[in-house]
């Protein structure tokens, strides 16, 4: 069976809800890091089998398939395909996993995976009724930039609770403090201000034609824990929770690729190859703690252990699940975890973050020249999904 490389990806800094990129379509943003990626791979984009790319949402500009549209609007032939996935938070992972799928049974030899994600322009839906033109009552509208709506009553009250809640659940359970998750956010921010400044980012990102975005727009470099602690908590009505804004991740805007192919596809060494995936499924409101077993079941596949990881990246959705996460990994020094900052800091754009994780994990390995690397992510409704890389 042929094994599935990453040979490049690149995404765009990523922007705060109502900032730099808030006026950006998604298919846009999808179509600039298709059209970077195959530049700067010098590849003829009529060579790609599939394009494969996440996004969340897909009420608004992302709607009909904005895979197939943003490859349209790259300047891809029309013979490329494209199709969208959508396995919430982790839907760029999802598309990494199913592209290298497809390469590892003979299914392709290149396939562009990624996400996109405007929460931004995320639109207002407004549910039908169930007469054409009622005489009385009004229609409810939702906010579709995050969060649960058009809940099915049958479900069980205890998990249609926000993810904020869930990340205060998390933190109760197991003791994490609000210390500890201040503590955690201005680490995030410290190394992601750290790499931007000495060039990390330089080789895997983008700008955005138009916008002026040299950088991830939530960075906040001069935080401090102090300053943090001033922020009062979100998902806790008496006011005594510990998860805030601070030590939460935002709402963002941006984009990610992944180029992937089997051996020899490209005239090119890969940055690393996809060895181990796993995913695994808990209660929605315990969504926090998925990615643990998720990574495990990706090691185990791979053939290895937490001692042979040297770097992972975890998703930060929330300070208190980041760290619930790393305390379920007692093999894993937690340096090795994002040495360059997370999403608390980063920015977590849904459908963009799993390609933003796989991605930025294959550039660290090529830049260490050798080692194994988990990407792992947490999923809203009650899910984890990871990856392994290796060089």
């Amino acid at each position: 069976m042929p094994a599935a490389y990453v040979y490049d990806a690149v995404r765009t800094p990523f922007g705060r809800a109502g900032g730099a990129l808030s006026g950006v379509r998604s298919d846009d943003l999808a179509a600039l890091v298709m059209r970077a990626t195959v530049e700067r791979a010098g590849l003829d984009p009529a060579r790609i089998d599939d394009v494969v790319f996440g996004d969340a949402n897909q009420a608004g500009e992302d709607n009909r398939n904005v895979a197939r549209f943003g490859a349209l609007l790259a300047g891809f032939p029309t013979t490329v395909t494209g199709v969208t996935v959508n396995r919430l938070c982790a839907s760029g992972v999802e598309a990494v996993v199913q592209g290298s799928r497809a390469i590892e049974c003979g299914d392709a030899a290149l396939v562009l995976a990624g996400g996109v994600e405007s929460m931004s322009r995320a639109p207002y839906v407004v549910e039908k009724t169930a007469r054409p033109f009622p005489a009385v009552g009004n229609p409810t509208m939702w906010n579709t930039a995050i969060g649960w709506r058009m809940v099915n009553r049958s479900l069980p009250t205890r998990w249609t609770i926000s993810n904020g809640e869930a990340a205060e659940k998390v933190a109760r359970a197991r003791g994490i403090s609000r210390v500890e998750q201040d503590a955690f956010a201005v680490r995030s921010h410290r190394l992601a201000a750290e790499a931007w400044a000495s060039g990390v980012f330089d080789a895997e990102t983008v700008a955005v034609p138009g916008v002026e975005l040299v950088r991830d727009e939530g960075i906040r470099a001069d935080t401090s824990v102090e300053v943090l602690a001033g922020l009062a908590p979100l998902f806790a009505a008496d006011g005594s929770g510990t998860v805030t804004a601070g030590n939460s991740s935002a709402i963002n805007d941006g984009a990610s690729a992944v180029l992937l192919g089997a051996e020899g596809a490209l005239d090119a060494e890969p940055l690393a190859a996809i060895t181990g995936r796993g995913a695994f499924g808990v209660d929605p409101d315990d969504f926090p703690i998925a990615p643990i077993e998720a990574a495990n079941r990706a090691l185990a596949r791979a053939g290895c252990t937490w001692a042979d990881v040297d770097v992972v990246e975890l998703n930060e959705a929330f300070a208190s699940q980041s760290l619930a996460c790393i305390a379920g990994w007692p093999e894993l020094d937690p340096d090795r975890v994002n040495v360059h900052g997370g999403a608390l800091a980063v920015g977590h754009p849904l459908g963009a973050s799993g390609g933003r994780i796989v991605g930025h994990a294959a550039h660290e390995l090529r830049r260490r020249g050798r080692g194994i690397a988990v990407a792992a992510i947490c999923i809203g409704v009650g899910q984890g999904l990871a990856v392994v890389l290796e060089r």
